[in-house]
């Protein structure tokens, strides 16, 4: 059997870093800080849930200072009318650290080359009832037409609100996840489907080898 490994942990150090940058000098701010990390995470997510903006958060602590970097495909929506979203996100995040903050907001060029956008996207969809074959297939088109090598696309669920739950996938391009030196981006997320359950997507996107 096959080990399933996420091919991000499996890829740092070799071309991915870590989404948390810091060393805590005991056990108990190691689990204070860990916490931490996971609220700021969840209150980044929850506060831009109904759009597909967010690829990845960034935390980096310095003795004095936390930085918190936020890659978005609508930087506009995140920093809001005249910067005061960023401003209200800055105290949210403040109020868990209990310390200063410097917050950075970096546009995501190309969403259609994440996983997380790209998974989220078709997420959305699926909650909208679009077929979920044309979701999958116009994600895949897109992603494949801004660039990439490849990409897999995998939902599991009661498809079409089907009674029996399956396992779907869509491959255009190749997609080596045994080498290494692959640069792949990957995200599972998840769609709440009323009357249908819920429905796994994992998208794995090949961008070249780094």
């Amino acid at each position: 059997m096959g080990q399933k490994v996420n091919p991000i942990s499996f890829r740092l150090q070799v071309n991915k870093d870590w989404r948390s940058r810091w060393f805590a000098p005991s056990k108990q701010e190691y689990v204070d800080w860990l916490i931490q990390d996971l609220k700021i995470r969840d209150a980044i997510e929850n506060k831009f849930a109904t759009r597909a903006t967010i690829q990845k958060i960034d935390i980096e602590r310095a003795p004095n200072l936390a930085t918190i970097t936020i890659h978005t495909a609508k930087a506009g929506v995140v920093i809001g009318r005249g910067g005061s979203g960023a401003q209200e996100l800055k105290a949210q995040i403040e109020k868990i650290i209990q310390g200063p903050v410097r917050l950075n907001i970096e546009e995501v060029k190309r969403p259609e080359l994440a996983a997380k956008l790209v998974a989220e996207n078709i997420a959305r969809q699926l909650e909208r009832r679009i077929n979920w074959r044309r979701a999958v297939k116009m994600s895949a088109l897109n992603t494949m037409n801004a660039g990439a090598k490849g990409i897999r696309i995998q939902l599991a669920g009661r498809l079409g609100g089907a009674e029996m739950s399956r396992s779907e996938k869509e491959i255009q391009g190749s997609v080596p996840l045994h080498t290494l030196r692959a640069d792949i981006d990957y995200n599972l997320t998840t769609a709440q489907i009323p009357g249908a359950g819920t429905v796994g997507i994992k998208v794995w996107i090949y961008k070249g080898e780094a």
